[in-house]
């Protein structure tokens, strides 16, 4: 599953990044990348969604989050930032 059809306030790991380098690079130097937890804080009509990484919020277009796999974090999983 996509990033996109997680659903809000819901916790993820990214299991695959699918998209062109540049932009998987910038993802990677972000801290988006393979492992990594993640929140999905919202979704706007446009399909951008609005995501929170290692305490930081960012927003990203549908493009890119399309391809961001992820897989549902397991309960009682810590990032460390709580």
């Amino acid at each position: 599953m996509t990033i996109m059809d997680g659903s809000i306030n819901g916790t993820y790991v990214v299991t695959d990044i699918s998209m062109e380098g540049n932009i998987m690079r910038r993802l990677e130097s972000l801290g988006i990348n393979s492992g990594t937890k993640l929140q999905m804080m919202n979704r706007k009509r446009n399909g951008t969604v609005i995501i929170k990484v290692r305490g930081t919020r960012w927003a990203i277009g549908r493009d890119i989050a399309g391809g961001i796999l992820v897989k549902p974090a397991k309960e009682g999983m810590s990032d460390g930032n709580h």
